[in-house]
């Protein structure tokens, strides 16, 4: 296609990012061999901190914003896609080293694409997009170290944002009795709705400093970092485990070894960018199916058009956001 379409580009200019609704053509993105015409995307944390400039996310410039995209397939040289095949990208370098899917057309290699699985519709597989793909990460990876309801409770911190909130949703289904930490007390009623059966505030929650603290947790998941998660290493259950998924609390972790070598407690990396493809293809079935949130439309508070996406990256990075914020780039 030659047209031009539209889309939201940042760009470096002597240190300055600037960001805004650009028309371009295919010819300007990233080198792919599918193209999607995209429907929908989304807003994470993440995408907040790149077209902001608050965090050096993007790795070259000028770049189309957007690490998830759905929509229907445009053209392939693919031969495992067609035209007209509904998929779904995320992660991958998508919006980080790729032009990404805030854009109506996007071009990727076709091993970032990912079939639209039978259960999800386009725009619901946005409303989980990153943010639920890497609370089931988690789940997957909790229970591959042995992670079961009978371990105990499972924390999760950062309660209130779109990993957390997917997080409540998929962990109380799978029938685990699920603690909330935030720091937002105006959420609590909203938290309980979607599952939790506590919620600790952290302006009530004393955190301590010894080596090793009151054994509670049977699992946690953690989008907090720093000092969270050093508490999280004092106070996890002997044999038991955490996701780390996040940093929006800090990335330096002062602990011990103490957690490690004495009770036995396992951290675990979540990589939702690089996840081996066979992996990624079964957290989106499993998304699809018994994973597949109660409480989606209530997780999703926010959805705006492409042509006003600029106004909905601060809330994320003043921690005002709740919940997920949906991108309509165009009927799906």
């Amino acid at each position: 296609m030659s047209e031009a379409f539209m889309t939201f580009r940042v760009h470096n200019e002597s240190g300055v990012i600037r960001s805004g609704l650009e028309q371009v053509a295919l010819d300007a993105l990233g080198e792919g061999d599918v193209i999607i015409r995209a429907a929908w995307s989304d807003i994470n944390y993440k995408d907040a901190l790149a077209v902001t400039g608050e965090g050096k996310v993007m790795r070259r410039f000028p770049l189309v914003a957007g690490i998830d995209v759905s929509g229907v397939v445009s053209a392939s040289d693919d031969a495992r896609y067609q035209p007209g095949d509904a998929v779904l990208v995320t992660g991958c370098g998508l919006g980080e080293k790729h032009d990404g899917g805030y854009a109506e057309y996007v071009r990727v290699p076709g091993d970032w694409v990912i079939p639209l699985p039978q259960g999800l519709s386009l725009r619901e597989s946005m409303s989980l997009g990153t943010a639920g793909f890497t609370a089931a990460l988690a789940m997957e990876r909790l229970e591959q170290l042995g992670t079961r309801p009978e371990s105990g409770p499972v924390l999760v911190t950062g309660a209130s944002g779109g990993v957390g909130s997917i997080a409540i949703d998929i962990f109380s289904k799978a029938g685990y009795e699920v603690t909330a930490l935030t720091g937002k007390p105006e959420q609590v009623d909203y938290l309980k709705s979607l599952g939790a059966e506590a919620v600790l505030l952290t302006s009530e929650t004393t955190m301590g400093k010894h080596p090793l603290e009151a054994a509670r947790w049977g699992a946690a998941i953690d989008s907090v970092g720093g000092e969270v998660l050093a508490w999280l290493t004092r106070t996890t259950r002997p044999w038991c485990n955490i996701a780390s998924i996040g940093l929006t609390g800090g990335w330096e972790l002062n602990t011990t070894v103490m957690p490690f070598i004495l009770r036995g407690v396992s951290l675990i990396g979540i990589n939702s960018v690089d996840t081996p493809r066979d992996l990624r293809l079964k957290i989106w079935q499993r998304l699809a199916g018994e994973l597949k949130p109660r409480n989606l439309d209530r997780i999703v508070t926010h959805e705006v058009p492409l042509e006003q996406i600029d106004s909905a990256f601060r809330d994320y990075i003043d921690r005002k956001m709740t919940g997920r914020s949906l991108v309509r780039i165009q009927s799906d």
